[in-house]
């Protein structure tokens, strides 16, 4: 499975979209990222868990904190499988604008 596969499936469920948006600010502490959460302790480990596997975030140990962060390498995985819908959108538009261009000449 490639990184944007597991990028994409980590951020199909919504309490890992809610826990990876909650990053997006600052880096948080497990307990911070439960906060206002419908789920337990445990279930936001193991949330967490699948977002580190998919590269969307990292831990840096702080003392005995983990210190979860937004990691740009699945992000940029997931930017460089869109961009080539992007590119071919991008082309198709620009041949139909000169196509359009031509018939008004």
């Amino acid at each position: 499975m490639s990184n944007s596969e597991r990028a994409f499936n980590a951020l199909g469920d919504p309490t890992r979209r809610m826990i990876f948006e909650k990053l997006r600010d600052r880096p948080l502490a497990v307990v911070h990222i439960a906060e206002g959460l419908q789920v337990s302790r445990p279930a936001v480990s193991q949330h967490l868990k699948v977002l580190r596997e998919a590269k969307l975030i990292s831990i840096n140990q702080q003392g005995t904190k983990n210190i979860y962060q937004i990691n740009q390498e699945g992000i940029l995985a997931m930017r460089n499988y869109l961009d080539k819908f992007w590119d071919t959108a991008l082309a198709a538009f620009k041949l139909a604008a000169e196509q359009t261009e031509k018939e008004n000449e």
